[in-house]
């Protein structure tokens, strides 16, 4: 399988029954795909919606889309709200998860995700307040871009959150920050341990037993 599906299918995984979740921009929305079979997991829009699914093809509806501007349709029962009503759950801890892509994680576990110095970007969005308010937060991203490790000692784009995020999952290896650093849970089927440290820009803590992802 490619990178981002198998990297989808792992975060997919994180997700249980009954969670309310909101999915970034990008390869975080392809997470959607791979919910396991019977489990039923509730996916929220910061633009407003709660209950949303994937588009069906001849009934797009230019009102009814994801905070991407993607076609998307409604499940039974979804609400729609304001963006107001959207955030107050966001910022009140309301969301059990959310998924978001990244630039680079550092050591501390620090997530910068929206913008590079230098390029056009229209704002932050919703990712500031989506690290800073869900209850659990794991980032779905590239090991190494342009021949550059995005999991660093510290991060030099612009911070999206000084909370330390709850897990990294990559093409190469699922990462969790702790007090004591990044500890590595699992490595990426035909992958050693020594090819996911050599494709990281900073230590990285390895138990005696680093299991294949589960997929």
């Amino acid at each position: 399988m490619d990178e981002k599906t198998l990297i989808a299918k792992r975060v997919a995984l994180e997700l249980a029954d009954g969670n309310l979740v909101n999915l970034g921009i990008g390869l975080p929305t392809l997470v959607a795909r791979y919910i396991p079979a019977g489990r039923h997991v509730f996916f929220q829009s910061e633009n407003g919606i709660i209950g949303m699914s994937g588009p069906i093809a001849g009934a797009e509806n230019p009102d009814l889309t994801d905070a991407g501007g993607n076609p998307i349709s409604a499940l039974p029962g979804a609400a729609a709200f304001d963006s107001a009503m959207s955030f107050g759950l966001i910022r009140g801890g309301h969301l059990d998860i959310t998924v978001l892509g990244g630039l680079q994680v550092d050591e501390e576990g620090r997530l910068a995700n929206w913008m590079v110095p230098g390029k056009m970007v229209p704002g932050m969005g919703g990712a500031m307040d989506l690290v800073s308010g869900a209850k659990r937060v794991i980032v779905a991203m590239q090991h190494v871009a342009k021949g550059e490790s995005k999991i660093v000692k510290r991060c030099t784009l612009p911070l999206t959150s000084v909370r330390r995020v709850d897990l990294v999952v990559t093409d190469l290896a699922v990462i969790e920050p702790t007090d004591k650093g990044l500890v590595l849970k699992e490595t990426a089927p035909g992958v050693t341990v020594e090819q996911v440290l050599a494709s990281t820009a900073c230590e990285l803590i390895v138990p005696a037993d680093v299991p294949a992802m589960a997929l």
